[in-house]
């Protein structure tokens, strides 16, 4: 019988050129253009899985893109692991900046490098791969579900709904996800929490047509300009958001859990040489992970109105536009947050514009307990791998499903992710480590084995 690492080395390049397959599929969700392409991704997993072991897969059809489940059930007396994962990706554009055709795979300096590399292509067809080895050497020590959605880019709407009406589908002990990072590829971690979203779009109109500049400008007031104060005005000279009501349930960290956090490593010089800034910033009185991890923030996604394209064109616009997400912490509600937001931003208002303000979705914050069966196992899993005890941390990012989750189905999730900060997901030319991908199927058998054992 193989071992993972012998199974892992024989099959290595069949296991890239499967992925390849599958990140050369635009499934962007983002993109009505793209609804053939999420269809096809669904269908290439279902495949993928039955090839890998699985006793039944199948695509459930939504108001949005498919939902694909596979199981299976060697002993309904066993536990059962739920597997997560979403095959839709993030628009590639501005295509400009890639290095790479985002929709073709290349291996270079030891990463692969393409839109959905690692989010969350990769880190998904690592559980597939896993569960082939588990299958076919007899090695697999519980049940196991797959359940692959794909809008968790755009917040996971129609797998919402699902859950409610597939409870008996989905029942299972715990959920594991790989759709976070750890800290580095020598220092495995945990990730113990997921901040929450509320996203806002908004929509400021002025005049009935765009102007000319020269003869109106100083007359009347720019969409543009009122948008722009506007937006500044959300946050104050300490960093801290304005909006009346925003920080009323907040959960406070007790020095306990901020002394704990101290204790990660981090290179302030190296973290931002990462990203190419000579300064950060952010709340006051908050180190960079307390900022990322137990405070919420909110950051402008796009503006735009009026003449964008090459040269110029002298008019005071019409209409002017912004994306604002707010990432929250425990105890905030993303609705409420979101209705406290719509009710400033269109107080702030001036005269001469009028105000839209429109929600696009949002989740609630997430935390998980470090010392639960799941955790543990998890734990054990990559100490096993990676040769040292990981981190719990918390994670600055949101995935809106997860708290659904339990609230829906009453499960709790691990969040055990094999990422890395620097991979660039959301961004041109992300990528994902080689050693990071056949590290996670290293890695996730043994948490089913140890999980099986506590259970």
């Amino acid at each position: 019988m193989k071992d993972r690492k012998s199974y892992i080395e024989e099959n290595k390049d069949r296991f890239l050129e499967e992925l390849f397959d599958l990140i050369r599929i635009p499934s962007v969700s983002a993109k009505e253009e793209n609804k053939g392409d999420m269809l096809k991704a669904a269908e290439y997993l279902k495949k993928s899985l039955m090839e890998a072991g699985a006793d039944n897969a199948e695509i459930y059809t939504t108001e949005g893109h498919p939902v694909l489940v596979g199981e299976k059930i060697i002993d309904k007396s066993l536990p059962t692991v739920l597997v997560y994962g979403h095959y839709d990706v993030q628009p590639a554009e501005p295509f400009e900046l890639w290095n790479t055709d985002p929709f073709e795979p290349v291996v270079k300096d030891g990463k692969i490098w393409a839109r959905g590399a690692d989010d969350d292509k990769g880190q998904l067809f690592m559980h597939v791969k896993a569960f082939e080895y588990m299958v076919r050497t007899e090695n697999l020590p519980c049940n196991v579900k797959f359940m692959i959605e794909g809008e968790e880019e755009i917040g996971s709407e129609s797998l919402s709904k699902f859950l409610d009406g597939h409870k008996d589908l989905l029942k299972a002990d715990v959920i594991l996800v790989s759709d976070t990072t750890m800290i580095a590829p020598e220092i495995p971690s945990i990730t113990t929490g997921l901040r929450g979203l509320s996203y806002m779009q908004v929509e400021l109109t002025g005049p009935n047509r765009d102007l000319h500049s020269g003869l109106y400008g100083g007359a009347v007031g720019n969409p543009c300009n009122i948008l722009c104060k506007m937006i500044a005005s959300l946050t104050n000279e300490k960093n801290q958001v304005t909006i009346p009501g925003f920080f009323n349930d907040v959960l406070i960290s007790s020095d306990k859990e901020r002394a704990e956090m101290a204790k990660r490593p981090y290179n302030e010089e190296k973290y931002k040489k990462s990203i190419d800034v000579d300064a950060l910033m952010g709340e006051e009185s908050y180190s960079t992970h307390e900022r990322l991890g137990i405070r919420p923030s909110l950051d402008v996604n796009g503006i735009w109105g009026g003449y964008t394209d090459e040269g110029a064109k002298t008019i005071l616009p019409a209409k002017a536009y912004a994306k604002i997400s707010m990432r929250l912490v425990p105890d905030q509600d993303s609705g409420k947050i979101a209705k406290l937001f719509e009710e400033h931003f269109k107080s702030i208002a001036p005269e001469g514009v009028r105000v839209k303000v429109e929600y696009l979705h949002g989740g609630q914050a997430y935390v998980s307990p470090i010392d639960s069966t799941e955790y543990l196992a998890a734990s054990m899993a990559m100490e096993e791998a990676f040769g040292k005890k990981p981190i719990p941390v918390r994670s600055g990012g949101s995935i809106p499903i997860i708290s659904n989750f339990e609230k829906t189905l009453g499960i709790k999730s691990i969040l055990m992710g094999f990422g890395l900060d620097e991979d660039a997901i959301h961004s041109p030319n992300e990528n994902y480590p080689l050693f990071n991908f056949f590290k996670g199927i290293e890695t996730i058998p043994l948490f089913y084995k140890y999980y099986a054992e506590s259970s």
